[in-house]
């Protein structure tokens, strides 16, 4: 039930990261562009972790996850800082 969950959690990262580029593309604000790739590295560790439930105990993906999040919130978070200048 987790695995699906956490799918599902990837599939609706996608989306929004989809509506937060179409967004960007009529606007072209650069928050909405960092946000959108923030939202695919969310749905990337989503699937990771959807896959790592699935591989069981003796593979380990927390390094690619943290990887993953981490990217992601740099992302966000150099989004913020350089649009903020």
């Amino acid at each position: 039930m987790a695995q699906l969950v956490y799918l599902l959690c990837s599939i609706m990262s996608f989306i929004c990261a989809y509506l937060l580029g179409k967004a960007y593309w009529k606007s072209r604000t650069r928050l909405l562009f960092y946000s959108s790739w923030c939202f695919v590295g969310i749905a990337i560790n989503n699937i990771l972790l959807s896959v790592d439930f699935n591989l069981g105990p003796n593979y380990d993906l927390s390094f690619y996850r943290a990887i993953a999040s981490f990217t992601a919130v740099t992302i966000l978070l150099y989004g913020l800082i350089w649009d903020m200048v």
